[in-house]
């Protein structure tokens, strides 16, 4: 629990002062909620740019404290506004980190999220293991961005945080960071709605359920999306005096590129010189992880999901605990989601009638990219590329549908401002308070469902890894932890290192050249194997070893 909310401390505090110093040194004189998105981009391209510098990732770890340290001691008395915004953002960073902190609640342990769902944070795991040892991975080989990678790795040298905590930390992070990042929007209204509005931007439904499954990078890219078009909505408005008032938006597209390689950009686009001058060092990685398995239509597309999701769900009224589910599969009848569909989306477009009214273009655009790039991912990629352009658009369309709800709430606004319709007077009020209520139970729902590994993954396999040191090992786990929790490849990364075969209780034929078994008997169980069979073992090396070609 320790190194979990150390590493979401680490972060935000680094991002905060990074970004907010960045859009200082721009012109900027007010504080502005922008400055956690253009922070952690920032520290995702410094801390690539240096993890495989000599030290593998203590130079990442010391450019990270640099750069903060830094940073707070150049806005000393230089930025305007900051104990106000204080006093707004507190509400809102603590909910958020309440909410996100729900699946280890409900759990009643801290440990890898989402390992029933899927077994993809494993390879991220040996992913970031390799970078902070200084060795190549398949991963790395293939391309695949590794910017959030490299920030935990940073963690782990430089606060001595281990690495599933700080995978963990960095998931919480994100998600108060997105919360904090919406009151961009919202700052003009009064605190109850300014907390909510920004609250459930933050953590849309379906935002909700990829955090739920451990799922970093989307959660990443949706936040980076969000900050994007709010940081071109400041440029048209309280920026428009700066002469660089869209470089926070171009560096907001460079953390795109090293969080999500180039998919992060069809929905960003490319931010003119600065962005280009910025990624050139990750061109070529581009083009290698252009052939990554996720993009092929005719690959094992679905992934974790069975089946395409609807994209309605990206309305946020969505009554499940999983988001993979159909209407009427659980035990919310199918009604009720489409009741919350048909309430979700005449918001939505009320929304987008009232954003094109008042000229807010930059919002329209964001919607406008989102929309056309999960119509590419669903015509021409899979479900699992479509399911997760739903989950990066899921904010905007939250902001879509609450910003013009709270602005139109008669008792929030000056007299100027309340609408002088009677109509608008009495509904606005019952469909914002009616939607915050209904997407703010789906979120949680979504949260509270997260599974949260088993502590037993490191408690007693880790303490093996040395005794086994290269194997050839065993694992005999039982049917459940290997096929209801995806087990398999977190007891691989346990033992890391040697060779090592898991294979269920139910099969206990020892495989030839195997030197150790360890047995899943309650407790893990170590036990030599006095007169290994001949030959050459089957088990792969793990630290080869993708279990499914790695993460999608």
């Amino acid at each position: 629990m320790i190194g979990t909310y150390a590493a979401v401390l680490a972060i935000c505090a680094a991002s905060l002062a990074v970004g907010q110093a960045a859009i200082r040194i721009l012109g900027g004189r007010r504080w502005s909620w922008l400055a956690p998105a253009v922070g952690l981009a920032v520290l995702c391209a410094a801390c690539w740019a240096t993890v495989r510098m000599p030290g593998n990732g203590l130079v990442s770890a010391v450019v990270v404290l640099v750069l903060a340290m830094g940073s707070v001691a150049y806005l000393w008395g230089r930025v305007e506004g900051g104990g106000e915004a204080l006093g707004v953002g507190w509400p809102v960073a603590l909910g958020a980190l309440l909410a996100a902190s729900l699946p280890f609640a409900v759990e009643g342990h801290f440990g890898i999220l989402g390992t029933s769902f899927n077994p993809d944070m494993s390879q991220h795991l040996l992913a970031a293991d390799r970078l902070a040892d200084g060795q190549p991975s398949q991963l790395l080989n293939q391309g695949y961005p590794l910017g959030p990678h490299s920030i935990v790795v940073a963690l782990n040298k430089g606060l001595g945080i281990g690495l599933v905590q700080g995978f963990s930390g960095l998931t919480i992070a994100v998600a108060v960071l997105a919360s904090v990042t919406a009151l961009t929007a919202f700052r003009d209204l009064p605190a109850l709605p300014r907390t909510a509005g920004a609250l459930l931007v933050g953590l849309a439904y379906v935002a909700a359920s990829y955090l739920a499954q451990g799922a970093f990078k989307e959660t990443m890219q949706a936040l980076f999306l969000l900050a994007f078009v709010l940081a071109l909505r400041e440029g048209d408005r309280s920026w428009i005096d700066l002469s660089l008032r869209y470089v926070p938006a171009a560096l907001i597209a460079v953390g795109s590129a090293y969080t999500y390689s180039f998919p992060g950009l069809i929905w960003l686009g490319g931010a003119a010189v600065v962005f280009l001058v910025a990624t050139l060092p990750e061109i070529g990685r581009m083009l290698d992880f252009h052939s990554f398995e996720t993009f092929d239509p005719n690959g094992p597309g679905l992934g974790n999901l069975f089946g395409q999701i609807s994209p309605f769900e990206v309305l946020g009224v969505w009554p499940s605990g999983d988001f993979r589910l159909a209407p009427g599969d659980g035990a919310v009848p199918a009604l009720a989601y489409y009741l919350g569909i048909a309430f979700g989306l005449a918001l939505f477009l009320y929304g987008l009638v009232w954003l094109w009214k008042r000229r807010e273009n930059a919002i329209l655009a964001g919607v406008a990219a989102a929309a056309l790039a999960y119509l590419a991912a669903r015509v021409a990629g899979t479900p699992y590329t479509a399911a997760k352009a739903i989950e990066i658009a899921s904010p905007l369309v939250a902001l879509t549908i609450l910003l013009p709800l709270l602005s139109s709430v008669p008792w929030f606004l000056s007299d100027d401002r309340r609408p002088k319709r009677t109509t608008q007077r009495l509904w606005a009020p019952i469909a914002a308070a009616l939607f915050i209520a209904a997407a703010g139970v789906c979120s949680l729902l979504a949260l509270a469902n997260a599974p949260v590994g088993p502590t037993s993954y490191s408690s007693s396999l880790s303490e093996y890894r040395k005794l086994v040191g290269e194997g050839p090992t065993v694992v005999y786990a039982s049917p459940q932890l290997l096929e209801e929790e995806h087990g398999g490849p977190f007891l691989a990364w346990e033992l890391r290192g040697g060779r090592v075969c898991i294979k269920s209780t139910e099969d206990p034929e020892v495989p030839p050249g195997v030197r150790f078994a360890i047995w899943d008997e309650g407790d893990w169980t170590l036990k030599r194997i006095s007169d290994p069979d001949p030959g050459k073992s089957p088990c792969p090396l793990v630290a080869e070893r993708q279990a499914r070609q790695g993460p999608r």
